[in-house]
């Protein structure tokens, strides 16, 4: 079984804790002085969905869970879950809001996944590092505005909003990491 220590976490990762499995949501490293380092975090139980802060020693061990993952196709949601399409078998499986939780952010209709399975339950969903999504609402760049750091929220067709660069236009396809958000680049000019 596969061991991962505090230095190694990032959102998103599964770990055995207490006899539960929970999921990575934040987490800090912190110093004090003349004290051990602290990595603070906040961790979600992947099957109750309550959410847990917790302190761990710097250099703490997790196992991690023994998880399948499989690739699928996300067809769409509605008020009751997330629905993805098994890529090979064809078979359809919904999933819940806090099964899917924040990568519904960048979740686009026909995109490849994966689900991770624990002991054959669909318990989340895996992106891939980055994506391309459409702008499809920003305000115009003004030359010279240098109060915003030469950014500008944009609307992608997911309905998230990130900071672009000013010269981003309604139209554009841009590359955003899934990990935290951030535009990478644009991918094609309107």
């Amino acid at each position: 079984m596969a061991v991962v220590d505090t230095s190694r976490f990032y959102k998103g990762l599964k770990i055995e804790f207490g006899d539960e499995i929970w999921e990575v949501i934040e987490y800090h490293h912190s110093k004090i002085a003349q004290r051990s380092p602290v990595v603070k975090t906040k961790l979600r139980n992947v099957f109750s969905s309550s959410v847990q802060e917790k302190n761990f020693r710097s250099g703490e061990t997790f196992k991690i869970p023994d998880m399948e993952r499989k690739a699928m196709q996300f067809l769409y949601n509605d008020e009751i879950a997330y629905h993805f399409m098994d890529s090979e078998s064809y078979e359809q499986y919904g999933l819940n809001k806090d099964q899917v939780g924040e990568t519904a952010r960048f979740l686009k209709e026909q995109q490849g996944v994966n689900i991770i399975f624990y002991k054959n339950e669909p318990m989340g969903v895996e992106l891939p590092i980055t994506v391309e999504l459409e702008v499809i609402e920003t305000q115009p760049g003004v030359r010279g505005n240098t109060v915003s750091a030469g950014t500008k929220p944009a609307k992608l067709e997911t309905g998230t909003m990130i900071s672009v660069p000013l010269f981003i236009e309604v139209g554009n396809l841009v590359k955003v990491d899934t990990r935290n958000g951030d535009y990478l680049e644009r991918i094609r000019k309107k």
